[in-house]
């Protein structure tokens, strides 16, 4: 079995966090139990780039458990729990190709071993895997029967290859189901974002002027958390309706100019590119921080910082200070990279338990109509979506009510008026 980790010995601490994370993805563990009995998933390769956490863990667990042949590499390279790959590969024979820190070079040579196991079916936190195929890696294309794509920005650029008409096979946005983002990238984003914010730099929020860019389902989980801990938020954005909502959920909305001028700290949520840029780091006060939760350190830019700085230092882990030519310093986190899984540990495992019964429950399916699939981007089937909302409110004691027939019945009726 191939593989790259950084320590196997890493391992026995790395099972421990595995079980701590599974004892809260009951769904998950429901599905893994049906995969393990039945093996679904039997004959398939599957080759994953995604964050390597003790949740994704348990992911690759279960489609293994399904039959799966399973290879995973980072999505990230800040990512990765170094002792939950070691125990992957030693505990359960997965090959895993990732190193928390890896050089750029590293990171696509990760990225390429996962490609030579000639995957039928892709599963990406970001595209990477599926744009090498399409770029540099064609001769696998034909191989793969589908792929799943987990966050926003990759389903983003995943569109913009379907309209383009360069997609060369399925695609399954997990991203865009219902209990992926309405839970996993408000409550995960909102929660682990500070968290990593926190970790890193150790900062009272309250009283702070919190500044976030983007309100999309993301950046309103981490406004509410950061008003929650007594911080005063101001919302950008570019989207008049995004705008509105803001203002009318409570929050302060105004343009970088003039945030810039008062924000204490500033994150960025978009999927974009320089969204703090000159009109942000050019204009913001001495010791501001500056950390971003999109999924590429784009979305920050560095370049201009690296250009107006005389020097940049370590004075945290994960913080870097930068001296600017005119005096101020700007502290930025994780290298601009994801504050919450390079300073933090990502989303806690119960809210992950819905996003990756959806990855499960996408690769069966890609596995079971892939060759009648199109090549296009596909939403997580409803019945999926359904049901795991359905295990999940199980698994916490819920109950809720259904309609009477007569209820349905009239809510399917035209004749019935005032």
């Amino acid at each position: 079995m191939d593989f790259d980790v950084k320590d196997t010995s890493l391992a026995v601490e790395g099972k421990k966090k595995i079980t701590w994370a599974g004892n809260d993805m009951p769904v998950l563990a429901g599905i893994a139990g049906q995969f393990g009995s039945k093996k679904p998933l039997k004959g398939l390769v599957v080759g994953a780039c995604l964050h390597v956490t003790s949740e994704t863990a348990n992911l690759m667990i279960a489609l293994k458990n399904g039959g799966a042949k399973v290879s995973l590499c980072a999505s990230n390279p800040l990512s990765t729990q170094d002792d939950v790959a070691a125990s992957l590969v030693k505990d359960f024979g997965i090959s895993v190709f990732a190193i928390k820190g890896e050089d750029n070079k590293t990171y696509y040579s990760h990225i390429n071993s996962v490609l030579d196991t000639r995957p039928h079916v892709s599963m990406d936190d970001g595209a990477d895997l599926i744009s090498i195929v399409h770029s540099k890696r064609t001769e696998l294309a034909d191989n793969v029967l589908g792929g799943t794509e987990e966050t926003t920005t990759g389903v983003i650029r995943l569109k913009s290859m379907q309209k383009k008409g360069v997609l060369k096979y399925p695609i399954i946005a997990v991203n865009d189901a219902k209990t992926k983002h309405f839970f996993d990238n408000r409550y995960g984003t909102g929660q682990s974002t500070i968290d990593g914010i926190l970790r890193s730099t150790n900062i009272l929020l309250a009283g702070k002027k919190f500044v976030v860019i983007g309100y999309g389902w993301c950046g309103k989980g981490v406004a509410m958390r950061a008003r929650g801990l007594g911080a005063s938020v101001i919302v950008l954005e570019i989207d008049p309706f995004k705008a509105i909502e803001a203002k009318m959920d409570g929050f302060d909305v105004m343009d970088a100019k003039e945030a810039a001028k008062t924000g204490d700290v500033f994150l960025s949520v978009t999927g974009n590119l320089k969204v703090i840029g000159e009109n942000i780091l050019g204009r913001c006060k001495d010791n501001a921080i500056v950390a971003n939760s999109g999924h590429f350190d784009a979305e920050i830019d560095l370049n201009y910082l690296k250009s107006n700085s005389v020097k940049v230092t370590d004075v945290r882990p994960f913080v870097q200070q930068y001296a600017m030519k005119d005096g101020r310093r700007i502290n930025v986190l994780a290298e601009g990279r994801l504050v919450n899984l390079g300073a933090a540990e990502g989303h806690p495992a119960s809210v992950m338990d819905m996003s990756f019964a959806n990855q499960a429950l996408s690769v069966k399916y890609i596995f079971e109509k892939g060759s009648t699939l199109e090549k296009k981007v596909y939403p997580v089937p409803e019945e999926l979506d359904r049901r795991i909302a359905v295990l999940k409110l199980k698994s916490m004691g819920i109950k809720i009510d259904k309609l009477t027939p007569e209820q349905e019945k009239y809510l399917n009726s035209w004749e019935l008026g005032t």
